[in-house]
C-alpha cells in the first residue's frame, strides 16, 4: 500500500521540526525521495541553509547556529577549543571556522559549509568532559569549561599559549570550574606538569 501523496510531504515537516533541521540522508534513511524536499523548498516550506541541509522557513537562528549545522553533519564531533570558549563565554576568542575534535582514526569530513577546524583526539583526552546540549533541536555535544580550558594548554602549540591563560585566568575569575576540575582533566590530558606554575598561581 502506497502513501497518500502529501504523506511523505508532512512526514518529513514533521521531522525537521522535531529535530530543527533535516539532511537527504535523514530522508533517505526513511525511505523518502529527496524529489519530496525539493518540492517542499519550491513550495517555500523549506529553506536550504546549506548543501543537503534544510530548515524550516521560519526557524530561529541562535549565535550558535554554527554548531548546530557542523555537528548535524558530523554528529561524532564533539565542540572544542576555541568554538567551546565561545560557547561558554571565556575569552575573547570569535573563530571563523566550527573547532571539532575526532578521533584519530575518523575520516576526516569536508563539508562545504561551515567551515571546519579538525582536531584529532583519542582515548579519555576524547571521551571525558563531554556534555550533550540541545541547540535549535541538534543534539550537540560539547566539552565543558574546565576540559576545554585544559585542552588549550594541550593544544597550546596550535593555537597560543596566551589563549589558554586568558581562558584560565577568566574561568577562574568567573567561577566555571573548581580547582579540581582542572587537575582531573590535566591528568587526563598529560599537562599537569605544564599546567602546575599557572595552577599553582591561582591558589
Amino acid at each position: 500500500m502506497t502513501r497518500p501523496r502529501s504523506q511523505p510531504l508532512q512526514e518529513i515537516l514533521s521531522l525537521v521540526r522535531q529535530t530543527g533541521m533535516v539532511r537527504i540522508r535523514d530522508i533517505r534513511a526513511r525511505g523518502l525521495h529527496p524529489e519530496y524536499v525539493r518540492r517542499l523548498v519550491a513550495d517555500g516550506q523549506l529553506v536550504r541553509a546549506g548543501r543537503g541541509i534544510y530548515l524550516l522557513p521560519d526557524a530561529a537562528f541562535t549565535a550558535h547556529h554554527s554548531l548546530a549545522e557542523a555537528c548535524k553533519r558530523v554528529p561524532r564531533g564533539v565542540v572544542c577549543l576555541l568554538s567551546s570558549l565561545r560557547y561558554h563565554e571565556i575569552g575573547t576568542q570569535n573563530p571563523h571556522q566550527v573547532w571539532l575534535a575526532l578521533d584519530v582514526k575518523a575520516r576526516l569530513p569536508r563539508p562545504d559549509y561551515p567551515p571546519l577546524k579538525v582536531v584529532r583526539f583519542s582515548g579519555p583526552a576524547l571521551s571525558e568532559g563531554v556534555d550533550l546540549r540541545q541547540i535549535e533541536g541538534v543534539d550537540v555535544r560539547i566539552y565543558n569549561a574546565a576540559k576545554t580550558v585544559v585542552d588549550c594548554f594541550k593544544y597550546r602549540n596550535k593555537i597560543g599559549l596566551d589563549v589558554g591563560l586568558e581562558a584560565l585566568r577568566e574561568g577562574w575569575r568567573t567561577r566555571r570550574f573548581t580547582m579540581d576540575d582542572l587537575w582531573r582533566y590535566a591528568k587526563v590530558d598529560r599537562v599537569t606538569n605544564v599546567m602546575r606554575p599557572y595552577l599553582d598561581a591561582l591558589e
